[in-house]
């Protein structure tokens, strides 16, 4: 599945098939003082792009919390720096499900300008009660769903 912008090209390097890409902007603010993205807001547009798949899927964040009483936190995070993006660079990010537990999903991105892939991360979340701070399991059909995603 392909979202928001499909003229874009990937790598073949990259994914076999890419399941959600999410164009980006790189504004002012996303830069440091050298002119290029600080290395924080590359995490930023990577969690940006896993919510707003999220919502494609029909699952909102805020209504996750307030029906069914789950979150999601990050767990880890990995990301290799290659190239720096630059203000007004237009990006795409890049992701798909690799690994599904009943708590926790593992995502695999990349942050590409064009056919250039500039970063790249293995995120791993985590499924909790707000209410009191600890693990729990996903609800099933977020499972399932997330499951379905994962390329055999």
């Amino acid at each position: 599945m392909i979202s928001g912008n499909e003229a874009v090209s990937v790598p073949h390097n990259v994914f076999a098939a890419v399941s959600f890409m999410l164009p980006v902007r790189v504004y002012y603010e996303d830069t440091d003082a050298a002119g290029m993205v600080y290395y924080a807001n590359y995490l930023r547009f990577m969690e940006r792009a896993r919510t707003e798949w999220l919502r494609q899927l029909g699952f909102q964040q805020s209504r996750m919390v307030e029906e069914q009483g789950v979150a999601f936190v990050a767990r880890s995070a990995a990301v290799d720096y290659l190239k720096p993006a630059r203000l007004d660079d237009q990006l795409t990010i890049a992701s798909r499900v690799i690994a599904v537990g009943r708590a926790q999903v593992t995502f695999e991105q990349h942050v590409l300008r064009a056919t250039q892939t500039l970063a790249s991360g293995v995120i791993r979340i985590a499924c909790v009660d707000p209410a009191r701070g600890r693990p729990c399991a996903m609800p099933a059909d977020l499972l399932r769903l997330f499951q379905g995603l994962v390329e055999k």
